[in-house]
């Protein structure tokens, strides 16, 4: 058995930066608040909970303090109230998140109708939403463009969910193209989810078995094992070590790694180190 673990598996920039700048801030800032999860990995979640900042749900009726921003972004309203009720801001969005907040704002005030393709509900897309007054067009799927998009537009940009599928994008895009007079599009799927996408393409093909590690609520480990699965039905999406079972590695002789932007690499190591030792008698070779 070979055990391979993708080269781009793990923590990517923006998410580093983020844990980085809310521990220096956890021991300087009291109290120190933050909406929502830093990340979407839950062991993250808990260790900079440990570290002693609190997770709220709105600011409204909370004794003043720090208010950390999550690596995702958010909306200008949230920066307006923490400004009304005197927080502090320690903001740990990701700069390609914030390159995206640029250009929806810039091409808002040239006049262009914003279309985002990406998951509507997702903390992200609220960012890039919340970014302008009037409405962005929020397309989750293809079906979505012949019912939100209407028939020659005038002028519509499109950016994208930096976590999305380019395939799937570029699909989308054609279709978007027969709807819009002038259209702008930016590719804004950062590097990071670039590299791990194609990886993620061809790893299914050299390995009979593909484990994709992150929580189930990461945007960017759903779409990696998206792509394993429709590349190799032995593709499995887990958490933990206990999520595996070692009937995915029967008649395998090869195994390969990949893990979200959020999974750290501690779990990377666990999981591999389970592997090992729940097929020590297939006679493996371990790389």
């Amino acid at each position: 058995m070979k055990i391979t673990i993708a080269k781009s598996a793990g923590f990517c920039f923006g998410v580093k930066r983020a844990i980085k700048i809310s521990l220096e801030a956890a021991g300087k800032e009291k109290p120190l608040y933050m909406l929502g999860d830093i990340v979407h990995n839950e062991d993250v979640v808990k260790s900079i909970e440990k570290a002693g900042i609190e997770k709220i749900k709105n600011i409204r009726g909370i004794i003043p303090g720090s208010l950390l921003i999550r690596a995702h972004g958010s909306s200008k309203s949230i920066f307006k109230e923490a400004d009304k009720y005197r927080f502090k801001i320690i903001d740990a969005t990701c700069p390609m998140v914030k390159e995206i907040h640029k250009i929806v704002i810039d091409m808002d005030k040239k006049g262009y109708t914003i279309v985002v393709i990406g998951d509507p509900k997702h903390d992200e897309v609220l960012g890039i939403t919340g970014q302008i007054r009037t409405g962005a067009i929020v397309l989750g799927n293809h079906s979505s463009i012949k019912k939100l998009i209407p028939k020659a537009l005038a002028k519509a940009a499109v950016v994208v969910q930096s976590t999305q599928n380019l395939d799937k994008v570029l699909k989308m895009l054609v279709a978007i193209k027969k709807r819009v007079k002038d259209l702008k599009f930016y590719n804004t799927i950062c590097a990071p989810t670039r590299l791990k996408q194609s990886e993620i393409k061809a790893i299914p093909l050299q390995n009979g078995c593909v484990i994709v590690i992150g929580s189930k609520n990461s945007a960017n480990t759903k779409r990696l094992y998206e792509i394993a699965k429709s590349l190799n039905k032995n593709s499995h999406w887990v958490n933990s070590a206990k999520n595996i079972r070692k009937g995915w590695f029967k008649g395998v002789t090869s195994v390969g790694i990949t893990a979200g932007a959020s999974t750290p690499d501690e779990t990377i190591k666990q999981i591999k180190g389970y592997i090992q030792k729940i097929t020590s008698s297939y006679n493996m070779f371990v790389a």
